[in-house]
């Protein structure tokens, strides 16, 4: 491995976000099409480039949540520069910004040793399964668009489900263009919501959240008749949900990706029972 002195890191501009949610569709992640936009708005110094020269080489998010979490994804070198050092150097400077704060990544499968190595460990198995949009709508007069809600409702129960919050994000991610946001409300409260979107490829849903089982199939089935009929549909699960399984057997959804939820520090108690639907791989 040979040292380069034209190798430099720096902080990417929204511009380039894009390029790196491009380089991720090359890599068969299928991002969404407006993702970039909220990933910035997440953190905008919480995407990293490696230039070679005045050409990026490598990439990395290290997005910050509050004031203890962090999360780590995007992170790509480009294949003919790969085995050269340049992954090793971003990923250590991506480590260094989120430095004193627990870290989660949702890395392959394959590169979980790898991980090990910087004292991540694993917490479970997420496992993205593919099915059909379509479908009927359900009849649950519950179910209303989140943009009815108040925002600061659903912040306080998305809380629940992530180690901080996440506000700026969340704003973007439910208004994002070509995608639906919807809420479940129960006994006056909201008691379950979901979001699809629009990818390179069909349709992914994510996050889903819901108190209890049959909530989390209203919403899915409302969410998923959103799609257009018979086309691809993507849902990220926890593995070790067993409803959220049942769910994806259900609606004949097959597993097509598998990550590992691993964290570097305190792995956050979350209520794994309720979330039938990772947010993103990229950012938690």
């Amino acid at each position: 491995m040979t040292e380069r002195s034209d190798y430099s890191i720096r902080i990417m501009s929204r511009q380039e976000i894009g390029m790196a949610v491009d380089w991720a569709a090359e890599e068969g992640w299928n991002p969404g099409l407006h993702d970039a936009d909220c990933f910035h708005a997440a953190d905008p110094e919480g995407f990293l480039t490696g230039l070679l020269g005045n050409e990026p080489v490598a990439t990395i998010s290290v997005v910050r949540y509050g004031t203890a979490f962090g999360f780590l994804g995007f992170y790509i070198v480009r294949p003919k520069y790969r085995g050269m050092g340049f992954g090793l150097k971003i990923w250590n400077a991506g480590l260094e910004q989120l430095k004193g704060r627990t870290i989660g990544l949702d890395g392959v499968v394959a590169q979980q040793e790898n991980y090990a190595k910087s004292g991540f460990i694993l917490a479970y198995r997420n496992i993205r399964v593919k099915g059909s949009g379509g479908g009927k709508i359900p009849a649950h007069e519950g179910i209303k668009p989140l943009v009815e809600l108040p925002f600061e409702t659903l912040l306080t129960y998305d809380s629940l489900f992530f180690p901080e919050e996440r506000r700026t994000f969340l704003e973007c991610w439910i208004n994002q263009r070509e995608s639906s946001s919807l809420g479940i409300i129960e006994n006056n409260r909201l008691s379950g919501y979901g979001v699809i979107r629009t990818c390179r490829s069909g349709s992914k849903i994510g996050p889903l959240f819901a108190d209890r089982a049959d909530l989390a199939e209203e919403l899915f089935c409302a969410l998923k008749a959103s799609a257009p009929e018979g086309s691809p549909l993507f849902l990220d699960i926890p593995e070790v949900n067993p409803e959220a399984v049942k769910l994806a057997q259900r609606h004949n959804m097959t597993v097509v990706f598998e990550t590992s939820r691993m964290y570097q520090g305190n792995i956050p108690e979350l209520p794994l029972g309720n979330i039938y639907g990772v947010t993103t791989f990229e950012l938690g």
